[in-house]
C-alpha cells in the first residue's frame, strides 16, 4: 500500500473505532478524520465529537442523515417490495451505500489518501463498503484493521486502550450488552451471544424496539397510509417526510409487537449466521406497499417485479448499490410506481399486520366485472371456454401422443 497521509475513519465512538483511531496513527503515521453518522440509531452521536477530540483528531465530521437515508436509500428499496431469503428486510445492508458515499464524499473534500472501516474479515459489511467506495472512487485505498492487526477479542482491545491511553468507559465497556448489535430508522439486529446456537430461544429482554406480541394490546390499532408515487407521504391524514413516517410506523408496530425476526441467512462470504432483527416500521411499509400494488398494477407488471425483487434483493445484501445492474433495475422499479397511488388501511394486533382496505383513482379493481352478482353482461362467461381450450392445446396434443402427465 501506498503511504498513507490522511485517513477517513467511520466512526461511531464505541472501543472497537476508539481502537481504530489511535492503531491508525500510530501504526500509519497518519492524520485521521473521523465520520459519524446520525442515520436514526437511538443514540446521541454528539458525544463522538469529544471522544474524537480526545484522541487528537482535529477534522471531525457528524452529520443527520436520517431524512436521506429513508428517501434515498429505503423508499426505493421498499418500492421493490425487497425481502432477502424470504425473511429479511435488509436494514443493515440498505445503510452501508450511504456511509460509504459519505466516506468517499469526505476524503475529496479533505484530501484524505484513504478510507476505513471498523468491519470484521468475517461480515458482509467489510465487502459493502468497500465495492462502494471503490465504485463511487476508484483510486481509493481501503485500511481494515480487523484483517491487519493482531487483536482479535474485546479483551485485547481493552488493554490495547490502557496501554496506550485511550479515553474509554471501562467500567460501561465492561457493561456491554451481550449482542452485537447495528441499529438505524429501518431496523435493529442482533448477533453474537447465546444466538451462536441455532436451537437457543433468544430472550425476550434482548428486544429493544417493541413489546412482545403476548403482551401487545388485547384490542387491534387501525392505521391508514397514503401512498404517492410508490412511497408513503401521510399518515392518517398526517403528511410527514419520509423519516419521519418511518419512526412514527417504528413506534406503532413497535408498540402492537410487530416486526420481530429470528433467521438463519446466508452471508455473501460464506458462511451461514443467525441473528435476530426488529423492523417495526419495515414490517408495516412492506405489507401497505404489497396492498397498494395489488389494486395499481397491471398483472404482468406486478409479476415482472416479483420475479426481479430476488436478484434486486441479492444485490443490496451483497453489496452492489452502486453498480449498472442495480441502476438498470431501479429504474424499472420506479417506472412501475407512478400508479402506485392511495391508501391502504391496516389492522395490527398482537404482532400481526393485516391489510383491511385499500382504495386509489389509480386503481384497476373493476367491480362491475369482479362481481359475484349480476354484472349486466360486462363479462361474457361463455367466452372462457375458447380461452381454456387454447391454453390446453399443447397438453391434449402431447396427451394424444402418449406423453401421459402421470
Amino acid at each position: 500500500m501506498a503511504d498513507v497521509n490522511k485517513v477517513v475513519l467511520a466512526y461511531s465512538g464505541g472501543l472497537d473505532t476508539s481502537v481504530i483511531v489511535r492503531w491508525l496513527q500510530d501504526h500509519y503515521d497518519c492524520e485521521v478524520v473521523t465520520f459519524t453518522a446520525d442515520i436514526g440509531q437511538g443514540e446521541e452521536v454528539e458525544p463522538a465529537r469529544a471522544k474524537a477530540e480526545a484522541l487528537g483528531v482535529k477534522e471531525i465530521y457528524i452529520e443527520d442523515l436520517r431524512e436521506e437515508f429513508v428517501r434515498d436509500y429505503v423508499y426505493p428499496m421498499f418500492r421493490a417490495n425487497t425481502i432477502y431469503e424470504g425473511e429479511y428486510l435488509l436494514g443493515t445492508s440498505i445503510a452501508r451505500p450511504l456511509i460509504a458515499k459519505r466516506l468517499v464524499d469526505i476524503a475529496t473534500e479533505t484530501g484524505a489518501d484513504a478510507i476505513s472501516h471498523g468491519a470484521t474479515g468475517k461480515g458482509n459489511d467489510q465487502v459493502r463498503f468497500e465495492l462502494g467506495a471503490y465504485a463511487l472512487k476508484p483510486g481509493i485505498q481501503v485500511i481494515a484493521p480487523w484483517r491487519e492487526w493482531d487483536l482479535s477479542s474485546r479483551e485485547s482491545l481493552m488493554a490495547y486502550c490502557r496501554e496506550r491511553d485511550i479515553p474509554v468507559d471501562f467500567a460501561a465497556a465492561g457493561k456491554k450488552s451481550p449482542y452485537s448489535m447495528d441499529a438505524n430508522l429501518l431496523h435493529i439486529s442482533y448477533e453474537g451471544g447465546i444466538l451462536e446456537d441455532p436451537w437457543a430461544e433468544a430472550e425476550d429482554s434482548m428486544w429493544r424496539w417493541s413489546v412482545s406480541p403476548e403482551e401487545a394490546p388485547d384490542t387491534p390499532t387501525y392505521i391508514e397510509l397514503e401512498f404517492r408515487g410508490g412511497d408513503i407521504v401521510a399518515i392518517d391524514g398526517t403528511a410527514m417526510s419520509p423519516a419521519t413516517v418511518l419512526a412514527e410506523l417504528n413506534r406503532i408496530g413497535g408498540a402492537n409487537g410487530v416486526g420481530r425476526l429470528d433467521i438463519v441467512e446466508n452471508r455473501y462470504v460464506g458462511m451461514k449466521s443467525r441473528g435476530c432483527y426488529e423492523t417495526p416500521g419495515g414490517t408495516i411499509m412492506l405489507k401497505a406497499h404489497r396492498a397498494i400494488e395489488s389494486l395499481t398494477l397491471d398483472r404482468e407488471v406486478a409479476h415482472l417485479k416479483d420475479e426481479l425483487m430476488p436478484r434486486y434483493a441479492n444485490l443490496i445484501y451483497n453489496g452492489y448499490w452502486w453498480s449498472p445492474e442495480r441502476q438498470m433495475l431501479q429504474a424499472a422499479i420506479d417506472q412501475s410506481q407512478s400508479v402506485v397511488n392511495g391508501a391502504v388501511r391496516l389492522k395490527l394486533y398482537k404482532g400481526s399486520v393485516s391489510a383491511v382496505g385499500r382504495s386509489s383513482d389509480d386503481s384497476l379493481f373493476d367491480e362491475s366485472i369482479a362481481t359475484f352478482e349480476d354484472d349486466a353482461g360486462a363479462y361474457d362467461q361463455a367466452d372462457a371456454e375458447g380461452f381454456i381450450k387454447l391454453n390446453a392445446l399443447r397438453l391434449r396434443i402431447a396427451a394424444g401422443r402418449g406423453r401421459s402427465a402421470r
